[in-house]
């Protein structure tokens, strides 16, 4: 789970394995896979780390990762 901020100034928690998309238009629109759509007042790159390292907590990623252009060398 992951703690944002509604436009209104609320927390809200969200359930990070939901998300299906985060968008910046220009405040963040995050969508979940139920198809309901949630303004937050965090930035996209924020939102993004805050779901990579919920997903790292939960042991679901790794805590580094590879880019493709060093996996060959």
């Amino acid at each position: 789970m992951i703690r944002l901020t509604r436009l209104n100034g609320k927390q809200i928690t969200i359930n990070a394995l939901l998300i299906e998309t985060i968008e910046e238009t220009p405040d963040t629109m995050i969508t979940l896979v139920t198809g309901k759509k949630i303004m937050v007042l965090e930035k996209v790159d924020d939102t993004v780390a805050m779901v990579q390292r919920f997903l790292q907590s939960v042991g679901l990623v790794g805590s580094t990762i590879k880019s493709l252009d060093s996996e060959g060398s």
